[in-house]
């Protein structure tokens, strides 16, 4: 038997990196610092006599004993989290709101991430447009909001930033001598309302030919041939191709995806870490 308790902090560390695949990424999450969370990795493994994880320039991924350890590390820190909240008074809320721009397939493990960060803390989520989750944010409706950039705001902390590009389905063709037909969500869509200027300042004419009430729905215009839509490499629908270059539009910048949050500390904010961090790497991978 070890004379000596784990610690629990390298603990989480190691889950962390284990889950996100990266020094880096679980640095962000900890809200620590990459040397911090590699020197916490190197301790736990003297620990416990042996290597967790395999380190490569370009990636992190576990050993075999990694993997066997992975699941214990997990029940303890869940053990752990159980026993401190049964003291608490109350479980601790916390209402986010996401941009369907933003949000992308990838929500459901974003949404389990930031469980497993804090399994005893209630998570609300609602999917809008940036401006309605802006607005409800302002009323204090959401403690959170992740967000696109919006005109006329200049607050919010930078999460990341993702490509966009001209997308339409494979079999589509424009027809010569007529605007280019847009499938676009319904205002105040920032995205739309980008797209559009974009457009009019590179002299290209176009129509809207679909108005989504989400992403999903303007992905959907897309499969059946309707149009271009302006989407995130990560939001497309199977099979659809970039057709900037090929019809000549102009390019689109990357947008950021935007933090604003009046939460500033605690649990939540751990929470908040993990998703942010979550987030980055999605849009990296």
């Amino acid at each position: 038997m070890m004379d000596h308790p784990l610690d629990l902090d390298a603990v989480r560390a190691f889950v962390r990196t284990a889950e996100l695949g990266s020094f880096t990424r679980a640095a962000e999450a900890l809200q620590t610092t990459q040397a911090a969370v590699s020197l916490k990795l190197k301790r736990l493994e003297e620990r416990l006599g042996c290597r967790l994880l395999e380190r490569t320039p370009r990636y992190v991924e576990l050993s075999a004993r990694g993997e066997v350890f992975l699941k214990d590390a997990r029940d303890l820190l869940e053990m752990h989290d159980r026993a401190l909240a049964a003291f608490a008074r109350a479980r601790q809320r916390l209402a986010i709101g996401i941009s369907d721009h933003v949000a992308g397939p990838e929500l459901p493990a974003l949404i389990a991430r930031m469980n497993a960060q804090d399994p005893q803390l209630l998570i609300e989520i609602r999917i809008g447009s940036s401006g309605d989750l802006l607005q409800s944010f302002d009323r204090r409706e959401l403690d959170t909001v992740i967000v696109r950039l919006h005109a006329g705001r200049s607050d919010g902390e930078l999460v990341t930033e993702e490509k966009f590009g001209w997308f339409a389905a494979p079999h589509w063709q424009h027809r010569a001598g007529e605007p280019l037909p847009l499938a676009t969500m319904a205002e105040p869509c920032g995205v739309r309302a980008l797209a559009g200027q974009i457009l009019d300042a590179a002299g290209v004419p176009w129509t809207e030919i679909f108005v989504g009430g989400g992403v999903a729905a303007v992905a959907a215009a897309v499969t059946a041939g309707l149009g271009v839509a302006a989407l995130a490499p990560r939001m497309l629908p199977f099979g659809a191709v970039d057709v900037g270059r090929r019809l000549d539009l102009p390019e689109l910048p990357r947008l950021p995806v935007l933090l604003h949050t009046r939460i500033k500390d605690g649990r939540p904010r751990d929470a908040l870490a993990a998703l942010s961090a979550a987030f980055r790497g999605a849009v990296r991978g």
